[in-house]
């Protein structure tokens, strides 16, 4: 029986010899210098189980260096997306209060209540974008993190606000007048 050899230089030399490569892909999809580490790190496992499975020493070529760097970082993206959706679908658990709440209290707890009630019925494809905008994320994080285009994010997000504003009216919900 034969010891596995070392593939730790072989794996250096292509990372060395691609370093380019792998940044310049990574910073196309919009990718930080983290999430770049995040992505070398990924190119660096999948290289080591190709390099694993390898019975002679072929050349790895770029452009398996390419696809596997396009790979890791659109699984990148794909996982911090479904987290961010995981995240706004969730429903915050209310925690249960012994001591009687103050009337402001109530009356806020009743007004996120007919947000989130007015925000769950808005249409399919405006819903996720007014979400992510009441959430504090800027219209560009949006269209990134959805994958589409700055114009139909902005499209969406007009819309979806005009709906929330008018469902929000229809239940007698409107602006603050403040107090002069």
């Amino acid at each position: 029986m034969h010891a596995a050899p070392d593939l730790s230089p072989a794996i250096q030399q292509y990372l060395l010899r691609y370093n380019n490569l792998v940044r310049q892909t990574a910073a196309r999809h919009g990718l930080s210098d983290d999430d770049i580490d995040e992505v070398f790190q990924d190119v660096r496992i999948r290289l080591w189980r190709a390099l694993q499975r390898r019975e002679k020493s072929d050349e790895i070529p770029a452009s398996y260096i390419y696809r596997t760097a396009v790979s890791a970082a659109l699984d990148l993206i794909r996982r911090r997306r479904a987290r961010r959706e995981q995240r706004l679908e969730a429903v915050p658990n209310r925690e249960v209060v012994t001591e009687p709440r103050s009337e402001r209290s109530l009356v806020s707890s009743e007004l996120v209540d007919q947000v989130a009630a007015a925000v769950a019925a808005l249409t399919p494809s405006r819903r996720p974008v007014v979400r992510m905008h009441l959430a504090g994320y800027h219209r560009d994080e949006i269209a990134a993190s959805l994958g589409w285009t700055e114009a139909k994010t902005r499209n969406l997000l007009y819309r979806g606000l005009e709906e929330l504003r008018t469902r929000l009216t229809e239940r007698g919900i409107g602006p603050l007048e403040v107090a002069r």
